[in-house]
């Protein structure tokens, strides 16, 4: 091998490290929001709650405690929707079934497609936060100007951490029409 083969050698292989590495970095931050997903789900982390627990949890109630439980509705910006919850707070007991809705409405006059996304905070009570029943559960497909309540049945795990007095339940709904289109 002569001398002027070598450096093309060497910049041939510098160049396929290079590849390698754009390769490797582009795959990880593919990956990076699923396994993000399932670390929050696993783990509570960022408030993220499991899909759907088991319906048949069934704890013993904490009759001598009481928590708050708030609820918080926001928009993703390019999703027209009208989204509130039918009541801002209420109390309840580690370990007793509630239910209570949240109410929708398509103010345009086309077909919209929505994803809720949920949160709890503190993040210390988002692993004992428990829904069994949740429109966030399924992409929700709105007709135009069609209104409906949409359910949420959860209980609070009485394991929760006794410094936890305030839980906050937000949900986030995003448009996902185009996406399914």
């Amino acid at each position: 091998m002569d001398e002027s083969t070598q450096p093309r050698l060497s910049n041939k292989r510098l160049a396929a490290r290079m590849l390698l590495v754009v390769v490797g970095m582009f795959g990880f931050g593919y990956l990076m929001v699923p396994i993000y997903d399932v670390l929050c789900d696993i783990t509570g982390l960022n408030g993220k709650t499991g899909r759907a627990a088991e319906a048949s949890l069934e704890y013993e109630v904490d009759e001598n405690r009481e928590l708050r439980v708030e609820f918080v509705s926001t928009l993703n910006e390019s999703m027209a929707l009208e989204f509130l919850p039918a009541i801002r707070s209420m109390t309840v007991q580690p370990g007793r079934v509630y239910e209570m809705n949240y109410r929708a409405r398509n103010g345009t006059d086309r077909v919209m497609i929505g994803q809720a996304v949920p949160s709890v905070v503190p993040g210390a009570a988002a692993t004992h936060f428990k829904k069994t029943e949740c429109f966030c559960f399924t992409q929700q497909r709105f007709e135009p100007g069609e209104e409906r309540e949409m359910p949420v049945r959860f209980v609070v795990d009485p394991s929760v951490p006794r410094s936890v007095r305030t839980i906050t339940l937000s949900y986030t709904f995003f448009d996902i029409t185009a996406k399914q289109g």
